[in-house]
């Protein structure tokens, strides 16, 4: 190859230095790689300047910017590495030059620019810093020479070495804009399996009708108390209210009344002074004052005292309080959702609960039927279950027996949808094929010990006995193992071990 003419030196080392002034001048440099590949483009009297970037933990490389592209051409230049010209180049860090594409089959013509059909010639060189390949630069013009083209891509890999650390720029900035994407997609979904139904699952009649209400209370500021066995979903629905009313971007603040000692709820509630009491080593906040602007689930709020309702209801009535041991009152803009598995109208009648406190929580009552009474949201239920554990597991299992669904609408349910759920996890972890069956279910539900006209073996009837007395001390203690223990006259390790054996989840009585 014959050296350049000194007359070529020159302008390309007038091109260079324009470039480098383009760079030296551009507040961002990043943003001067397009005006220096256009003044690439008129001194080597080509078009299309083309900058493609490589992910290479994707292993495609895509064009960032072109010169004469419509937005839909650039958005169809992707090649995996290796693959066309710009795939090749990509992948060996050496340059191609092809005087006219219509005689190279390896030339794909993703953006069918102008003129390439008809046949023209294209440069493409690699952009490396160091060992790393961060893109291509390519352009293309007239069928040439093959010698001549050469030349130009001598001067073009020289712009790709100074434009180096710009592109890296551009392609950090890329990577952090596709991260900010994803990140945006992934909150989005997130908000909005908060905001569509927080997977509250179910068709039948009753549960749209707590949809209706949902929708209906969620930008409402009224007191909500929703009531239901447990394991219906209580919470799931305090926190559908939360999160598809004007509160979404609030706090939600969930506190289990019942799991709180008599003598640390109002400090829990209502936060403390240093020194209010033994252990006040600092100041703390309370639940409502973490709640300010957004919303307080009050879970059991039937299982508080006489003392602390009556505390409670100033708070509703007057949103404010006192830190114990403070004299300073705090007014909060809070949304209270309070649950219950227990009969509160019962308890006002028998003056276990404030009528006052009642009425001021009762002012939109939600009610979430038991599983047992709302039965063709089971099949359903039990679809959204095996997906989640069989996702969870990595396990390929997309179908549940008909026989085992039947088993499923005979029996009661007395856990409620934990239970089905709790039955479910149970069911994959066993399951070895694609479908769910019978032998896959907890004995409990395969041998029922309240059918009686089904015949059990001694094993079966003595690990029904026992799961039934686990069952039921673990809901008596709301699934504290040292207490159900307690109860049975054991030890929480022979509770433990026992209720895996049976297929027995204490989490599931923990909460309402």
């Amino acid at each position: 190859m014959e050296p350049a003419s000194p007359d070529r030196q020159s302008a390309e080392l007038e091109a260079l230095n324009r470039i480098a002034a383009e760079l030296a001048a551009a507040p961002d440099p990043a943003e001067a790689v397009m005006p220096a590949l256009k003044l690439l483009e008129s001194h080597l009297n080509m078009r299309h300047a083309t900058l493609a970037l490589l992910d290479s933990g994707a292993g495609q490389i895509s064009i960032d910017l072109a010169s004469g592209l419509t937005c839909e051409q650039i958005g169809r230049g992707h090649y995996r590495l290796g693959e066309g010209v710009t795939g090749r180049v990509a992948a060996s860090g050496s340059p191609a030059v092809i005087p006219s594409t219509s005689d190279c089959p390896e030339f794909l013509d993703r953006t069918t620019r102008g003129g390439r059909r008809g046949g023209s010639s294209f440069i493409c060189v690699p952009v490396v810093i160091g060992k790393e390949i961060l893109g291509t630069l390519s352009l293309d013009g007239d069928i040439r020479p093959e010698a001549e083209l050469w030349e130009r891509a001598k001067l073009l890999g020289m712009v790709a070495a100074l434009l180096g650390q710009a592109i890296r720029m551009r392609r950090e900035a890329r990577e952090r804009q596709a991260a900010l994407v994803d990140e945006n997609a992934r909150l989005r979904g997130r908000m909005k399996t908060h905001v569509s139904s927080r997977n509250i699952i179910g068709k039948s009649r009753e549960m749209r009708i707590v949809f209706d209400q949902i929708d209906q209370a969620a930008s409402s500021r009224s007191t909500v108390l929703v009531n239901g066995e447990t394991g219906t979903g209580k919470e799931l629905v305090a926190e559908a209210l939360h999160y598809t009313g004007d509160r979404a971007g609030g706090p939600f603040v969930r506190v289990n009344c019942a799991a709180l000692p008599e003598s640390l709820i109002e400090s829990e509630l209502f936060g403390h002074e240093k020194g209010a009491f033994t252990g006040a080593v600092a100041r703390r906040r309370g639940r409502f004052e973490q709640a300010d602007g957004g919303t307080i689930f009050l879970d059991e709020i039937g299982d508080i005292s006489q003392l602390m309702q009556v505390k409670l209801l100033r708070v509703l009535q007057e949103r404010e309080f006192e830190r114990v041991g403070g004299q300073d009152t705090i007014k909060v803009d809070v949304r209270v959702v309070a649950a219950t598995h227990r009969d509160l109208f019962a308890m006002v009648r028998e003056g276990r609960f404030r009528s006052d406190l009642f009425y001021r929580i009762n002012v939109f009552p939600i009610y979430l039927l038991p599983l047992r009474r709302r039965q063709s949201d089971i099949p359903l239920l039990a679809e959204f279950f095996l997906r989640k554990y069989a996702a969870n597991a990595g396990k390929r299992i997309t179908s549940i027996s008909p026989e085992a669904l039947e088993i499923f609408n005979r029996h009661s349910w007395p856990g409620n949808v934990r239970e089905l759920e709790n039955c479910i996890e149970h069911a994959v972890i066993l399951a070895d094929g694609a479908s769910i069956g019978v032998d896959h279910l907890p004995a409990g539900l395969r041998f029922p010990a309240d059918d009686p006209g089904v015949r059990l073996d001694f094993k079966s009837q003595v690990e029904n006995f026992e799961r039934g007395l686990i069952v039921e001390a673990l809901k008596a203690t709301r699934g504290n193992v040292s207490q159900a223990a307690g109860l049975l006259m054991t030890t929480p390790r022979i509770i433990s071990y026992r209720a895996r054996l049976l297929g027995v989840d204490p989490a599931a009585f923990a909460h309402d």
